[in-house]
C-alpha cells in the first residue's frame, strides 16, 4: 500500500509548516464570536451550529465566490473593540502554532477591522502588531504581517494603508497585498500605489488568477510588481503567462479547499496544483481562511497528498519552497530553511 493512502492527518500535523497566505479576518473561532456578540449586544444566532451557517462554508452551500465572500459580511460585525481585535489576533496565531506552523505571514485588512466602530486605521494596525508580537513570543512561532487592501475600495484608502504599512516595517509588516473581488473590480487603479510601496521597501503579493483569468497574473507581475501571487490557479489557461510565472520564479500561494469552496475548481481532485507544479511553477500550500473553510494547514497538506497524489517528499520540498518564498531578510530565511530541513529530515 502506498505512502499516500496510509498517511493519516496526524502525520501531517507532526510536520513543521510554513503558511504564506492566511487572512486574519477568516481565522475567527466560533466560541469567540459568540462571546464578543454577547459583550457588545450583536444580534446573531445564539448557538455555535446556527452561527456556523453564517460564517463557515457548509456542505449544502453553493460553492461560488459570492457565497464565500458573503461569510465576511457577518464576520465584520465582531471587530467592535480593541480587546476584540487583540483577542482575534492572538487566537489566530495560537491556532497556527497548535498546528505546528513555524513561520506564518498573517495578512489583515485594516479597513475591515476599523469599519464597525470607525477606528482610526493607525490604531487598528498598532493593535494587530502588538497582539502579534505577544502571541508569537508566547507560542514560539515566527509571524510577519501583510497589510491587505481590497479592489472594491478606493485608491485613496489603499494609499493610506500602504503608507501606514511602510511606516511599520520595523514592527513586522513585510508586504502589501491586493485582495477582494477579482471578477468584478480591476487592479489598474492601484498600479501607482503598489509601485510606491515597493520603492518604500515593502514586498508585494497580489490575489490574481483565482476568480479572474490568467491575464490578471501577468498584470500582477508586470504592473503591480508582485513577487508572489495569491492563488494563481488559473495561470495554466495561458501558456505564455505560465512561462512568465515559471521564468520569474513567482511563487503561487495555492489554497486547495478555498479554491473548491469558492467555485474556482469543480472538486478537490481536479485542483490544478500538481499540473502547476509539473509545469515548473513554484507552488506553495496554504489555508486562505481556515475558519471559513473549517480546516487547518494540516488538512491542506493531507489534501495535496491524498486527493492530488502529491508524493510526501514533494510536499516537504514545497514546505521548504514556501520558506524560501517568505518575505524575510536573507539571514533569517537561511536559518528558517536550515531548521525546517533538519526537522523534515531532508
Amino acid at each position: 500500500m502506498s505512502e499516500r493512502v496510509t498517511a493519516s492527518l496526524s502525520t501531517y500535523r507532526a510536520l513543521p509548516k510554513v503558511e504564506l497566505h492566511r487572512h486574519l479576518e477568516g481565522s475567527l473561532r466560533l466560541d469567540t464570536m459568540l462571546e464578543i456578540a454577547k459583550q457588545h449586544g450583536i444580534t446573531i444566532p445564539a448557538d455555535v451550529l446556527r452561527l456556523s451557517t453564517l460564517v463557515q462554508v457548509q456542505e449544502q452551500d453553493k460553492f461560488t465566490f459570492q457565497n464565500f465572500l458573503s461569510k465576511f459580511n457577518t464576520l465584520r460585525l465582531f471587530y467592535r473593540s480593541p480587546d476584540a481585535i487583540h483577542r482575534i489576533t492572538r487566537e489566530a496565531i495560537e491556532d497556527a502554532a497548535k498546528d505546528n506552523v513555524k513561520y506564518m505571514e498573517l495578512r489583515f485588512t485594516p479597513v475591515a477591522l476599523s469599519r464597525a466602530e470607525r477606528f482610526p486605521l493607525h490604531d487598528v494596525i498598532n493593535w494587530v502588531i502588538a497582539s502579534t508580537k505577544e502571541a508569537a513570543h508566547k507560542h514560539n512561532i515566527n509571524v510577519k504581517l501583510i497589510a491587505s487592501v481590497n479592489r472594491h475600495e478606493s485608491a485613496e484608502i489603499a494609499e493610506q494603508v500602504a503608507w501606514l504599512a511602510a511606516d511599520h516595517m520595523s514592527d513586522g509588516i513585510v508586504a502589501l497585498d491586493l485582495a477582494g473581488n477579482e471578477a468584478e473590480f480591476p487592479s489598474k487603479p492601484f498600479y501607482g500605489i503598489f509601485k510606491e510601496a515597493k520603492q518604500a521597501g515593502l514586498h508585494v503579493t497580489i490575489h490574481a488568477g483565482e476568480w479572474g483569468p490568467a491575464i490578471h497574473v501577468k498584470e500582477a507581475i508586470e504592473e503591480l510588481g508582485a513577487e508572489r501571487i495569491g492563488h494563481g490557479v488559473r495561470v495554466l489557461e495561458n501558456e505564455n503567462i505560465t512561462a512568465l510565472t515559471r521564468e520569474r520564479g513567482t511563487a503561487c500561494e495555492v489554497c486547495i479547499t478555498s479554491n473548491y469552496q469558492s467555485g474556482v475548481v469543480e472538486s478537490l481532485e481536479t485542483h490544478p496544483l500538481m499540473k502547476m507544479f509539473e509545469k515548473g511553477i513554484n507552488v506553495t500550500i496554504n489555508t486562505d481562511d481556515p475558519s471559513i473553510s473549517r480546516i487547518t494547514l494540516s488538512h491542506e497538506y493531507y489534501n495535496a497528498c491524498d486527493a492530488l497524489q502529491m508524493p510526501q517528499y514533494t510536499l516537504k520540498e514545497r514546505i521548504i519552497a514556501a520558506a524560501q518564498a517568505g518575505f524575510l531578510p536573507n539571514e533569517e530565511k537561511e536559518k528558517l530553511v536550515s531548521q525546517l530541513k533538519s526537522n523534515l529530515k531532508m
